[in-house]
């Protein structure tokens, strides 16, 4: 198995450079690599493979035919983030998620943004996630997004650009645990010699932020993740979290608020909540508060948050940011609350909501990416180079007919990561999901995050619904040195 053969095809390689290459860092994976002898990466992909379904690590796509559970497809190859390029990451996603946050609690109470007119109110209160149940809330420490996944791209420029902000409930951590495990079984001297930054700590470390969010007065607080049930596509990442954190995993039928507490149930009687770390959509929460035909929600729940009786992660309303429309606006945002430039740029984007925008837009369907604003997974989209006449044609009457639900982006050339394609190497376009956890004591950005990748040759689309996978990230140290989750040193790099 060689990378002679490799080829970029002008395309930015996250490995390689415009010359063929290794990127700095790269070098020593790319070595042993091709040291291996041709079935060899094969069979330990293989192995890879099947150690994801031993284990459990599945996911169900709503609507498919099969109805059946699929391991989310994983590669070989990891991905590398150089250190420098890592921290400037780092400080942009902080900044961004930092004015975010400023801006939802905005929204839900003094509403300066939109009186100072950098914002519509139209745009705002016409946004798919904006709750005006939450108006007046105050969550601990007025923070609303605790748990986020910001999705980057890298450009054919060598920049990475923000594509788009999930801070209502971001799956997909438990498939970088898991990836990790799996890579430094695999090629455990190349993972140490690497000096990779850790990830496995992430548990730990959410688990401590949602202690912080304790009320007041709890020592020790009881926390629990609350789960759809077995039937949501993210059940075992829920499960997952809840056994890494050693805390209760519960349905709503689990949960019942008793003189303005919540309690769970359980073997030995009731017992108090004090911190909830939710993985169900805000409508299901209280059918007192939002849907009332929702099976799913625990009766009085917001009420008992609104006192400070529980604390709520995310809190209920973070989905308003969400919004792809809104997005358009975060430049603005960081620049609002915070006085500074974005460090990170968001992807240009066109806003159909403004006429000379929807106008370039409609004129340009075939170079451009349009999006539903409420729409995820690779729903709602037309990529117009790769689209028919008749696909453009249709999707010019949805946005004259409804401009507030679509933006446009120009078409990026996506970075790629080579992947094993049976007997060789082929260049994919991936994306990075990174995680950051708002505590009340500090920021912290996973390092690396869930790289995902697009295994069908071509496209651009790297959601797990749509056919895609994912990759490791390995984040370098700056000084070099054994990664501090290096596996013990063994004679010969043994598959999992």
């Amino acid at each position: 198995m060689k990378f002679d053969g490799y080829d970029t095809e002008g395309f930015y390689d996250e490995l390689f450079d415009a010359s063929n290459q290794p990127r700095p860092g790269a070098d020593l994976l790319i070595e042993r690599i091709d040291k291996l002898q041709e079935s060899e990466l094969q069979r330990r992909q293989r192995a890879a493979e099947r150690a994801l379904l031993n284990l459990g690590i599945t996911f169900n796509v709503y609507g498919h035919e099969s109805q059946t559970e699929k391991i989310f497809p994983f590669d070989i190859v990891p991905r590398i983030v150089q250190a420098q390029e890592w921290l400037t990451l780092e400080s942009g996603l902080k900044q961004r998620i930092t004015a975010l946050n400023a801006f939802i609690d905005d929204i839900y109470n003094e509403q300066k943004i939109i009186k100072d007119g950098v914002i519509p109110a139209d745009l705002v209160f016409s946004a798919d996630g904006y709750r005006k149940q939450c108006l007046g809330l105050k969550p601990p420490g007025r923070i609303w997004c605790h748990i986020t996944g910001t999705d980057l791209v890298r450009s054919g420029d060598g920049q990475f650009y923000v594509l788009e902000d999930n801070l209502r409930c971001p799956s997909g951590v438990s498939y970088v645990l898991e990836n990790r495990m799996l890579m430094k079984r695999t090629f455990p001297q190349v993972f140490e010699a690497c000096s990779v930054q850790p990830v496995t700590d992430y548990a730990s470390r959410l688990l401590d932020m949602l202690q912080e969010l304790a009320p007041a007065g709890v020592r020790a607080p009881t926390v629990a993740v609350w789960t759809p049930g077995i039937y949501n596509s993210a059940y075992f990442e829920h499960s997952f979290l809840a056994q890494q954190m050693g805390v209760q995993l519960v349905e709503g039928s689990d949960l019942v608020v008793i003189r303005g507490e919540v309690m769970m149930r359980t073997t030995q009687g009731l017992e108090r909540v004090d911190v909830i770390y939710r993985r169900i959509d805000d409508d299901f929460m209280d059918p007192q508060t939002f849907r009332a035909d929702s099976m799913l929600g625990v009766p009085g729940l917001m009420e008992a948050y609104a006192k400070g009786h529980v604390a709520l992660a995310n809190a209920p309303g973070t989905g308003v940011a969400d919004d792809k429309a809104v997005y358009a606006y975060v430049p603005e945002i960081i620049r609002y609350y915070l006085g500074e430039d974005p460090i990170v740029a968001n992807v240009p984007t066109y806003a159909c909501w403004r006429d000379d925008e929807r106008q370039y837009v409609l004129e340009n369907l075939d170079k451009l990416v349009v999006k539903a604003v409420n729409e995820s997974g690779g729903y709602g989209m037309l990529i117009g180079p790769h689209a028919s006449a008749a696909e453009r044609a249709e999707f010019a009457q949805r946005i004259k007919a409804k401009p507030r639900t679509y933006i446009a982006q120009p078409t990026l050339d996506l970075s790629r990561v080579p992947v094993l394609v049976n007997d060789h190497f082929e260049g994919r376009h991936v994306d990075l999901r990174p995680y950051i956890l708002y505590g009340k004591s500090s920021i912290y950005v996973l390092p690396g995050g869930l790289t995902r990748v697009a295994l069908k040759k071509g496209s651009l689309v790297v959601n797990s619904s749509q056919g895609g996978g994912s990759k490791d990230t390995w984040v370098l140290n700056a000084g070099g040195g054994a990664s501090p989750e290096s596996p013990l040193r063994t004679e010969e790099e043994k598959p999992c």
